[in-house]
């Protein structure tokens, strides 16, 4: 076996000189490149996995063979010849009809719950409106129907395994406490996320900020695999940003990276409870959006596809909002990249995922120069749901055999 292939169970006597943990990070780092790769690839050929990771054929066979035992890949029913000749090649492939993960994310105005397959997709969906009555924010409570609304969703796919729940929030969410530390606009400091859904559901749960998660699920499943540098900007209610390079996003001391809501973007002209003006969050944020709207007379509530809605009747007012909200988010970009200068930027935000117009005009902002390099999301249609999900579905392909 080569020198950079681990094998899966390992004997060494106490005076070896590699300490036993190097050989631990080995074997995870090796799985996770195989699982990946059938991920990637797949259905795809153990020799074909070989080559495209570097590992010996002997150790992508014990580690498939484990895969296998796990449930997490099975072998393709129709086997492959090379060439037409010799042995047939029967390649893996990922089984996705066995184990599910639940996601949540939280946002200001709703609790989305879902279940993801390993592929990344949506099986099941539900959308948890808070409680306009008494305090409908309250985390206690929150937490409480997002643990009821996925054991609805577990049981209605009963022919499915639970590996675990991931929690995606905006806000400063610290990842190694499973705590969202600070989320203003929710009023929470310090909520146990972890423990409490742990208890309530009885599975693993990690949480991440959404800007994060959907940094891993654009790198797992979306637009920005491959990519060896990768932003994500988020404009919601909540605007935070996420970085990546190999394949490694940054958090930084108790995960505060990506804090961006206070960045000073140019033209703005929104106070900002900071005591400044045109604060990035203050500025992009759908609660201005639809502040503006409604100062429109073009919606009558806080609901930003309502503003979309209108665009599409061919309101040119709210046509107007929409493109120069992307604009804005098109200096913010311009901004990140001078900064960072990633291969790939991935934004999030509903006029741009949803009208061309946004696109173009968001890129025309950034300049034909770096236009290119920037992407919508690739899930316009469950980025909420993706977001919670991606954060334990880059836990289980980070260390497959922890499962």
């Amino acid at each position: 076996m080569p020198r950079n292939a681990a094998p899966l169970l390992t004997s060494r006597s106490p005076n070896s000189p590699v300490p036993r943990a190097a050989d631990s990070d080995r074997r995870r780092t090796n799985a996770s490149v195989i699982l990946r790769s059938v991920l990637e690839h797949g259905p795809v050929a153990r020799s074909t996995i070989s080559r495209l990771t570097g590992l010996s054929p002997a150790s992508v066979t014990d580690y498939c063979a484990r895969f296998a035992e796990l449930g997490l890949i099975r072998e393709s029913a129709a086997p492959r010849r090379s060439n037409g000749v010799g042995r047939p090649h029967v390649p893996v492939d990922l089984d996705a009809s066995r184990f599910v993960v639940g996601g949540v994310h939280v946002a200001v105005p709703y609790t989305t719950v879902a279940l993801l397959d390993l592929r990344g997709r949506v099986v099941a969906e539900r959308r948890l409106r808070h409680d306009t009555a008494g305090d409908r924010t309250e985390p206690a409570r929150v937490l409480a129907r997002a643990a009821d609304g996925l054991g609805a969703l577990f049981a209605e796919a009963a022919g499915s395994t639970p590996l675990g729940v991931g929690v995606a929030a905006g806000g400063w969410v610290d990842r190694d406490s499973g705590t969202i530390v600070e989320h203003p606009l929710l009023g929470w400091r310090d909520v146990p996320v972890r423990e409490i859904l742990g208890a309530r559901t009885g599975l693993p749960v990690h949480v991440d900020g959404h800007a994060r998660a959907l940094v891993n699920g654009e790198r797992l499943f979306g637009r920005a695999r491959g990519s060896r540098s990768v932003l994500h900007l988020f404009v919601g209610n909540v605007v935070d940003a996420a970085f990546a390079t190999n394949d490694e996003v940054h958090h930084g001391p108790r995960s505060q990276a990506g804090a961006i809501a206070h960045l000073p973007l140019r033209g703005g002209t929104e106070p900002c409870d900071c005591g400044r003006v045109g604060c990035l969050q203050v500025e992009l944020s759908e609660r201005t959006l639809c502040r503006r709207a409604r100062e429109a007379g073009i919606v009558d509530g806080m609901n930003p596809t309502h503003v979309v809605a209108a665009a599409e009747r061919g309101d040119p007012v709210a046509v107007r909002l929409l493109t120069q909200r992307a604009r804005m988010v098109g200096r913010a970009v311009g901004l990140l990249l001078d900064i960072l200068n990633p291969e790939t930027v991935v934004v999030t935000e509903l006029g741009v995922v949803r009208r061309e117009d946004c696109l173009r005009a968001l890129r025309e902002e950034v300049g034909d120069a770096r236009a290119s390099a920037v992407v919508p999301t690739s899930f316009p249609d469950s980025v909420l749901a993706v977001a919670g999900g991606s954060v334990m579905l880059d836990v289980l392909y980070r260390d497959p055999l922890s499962v």
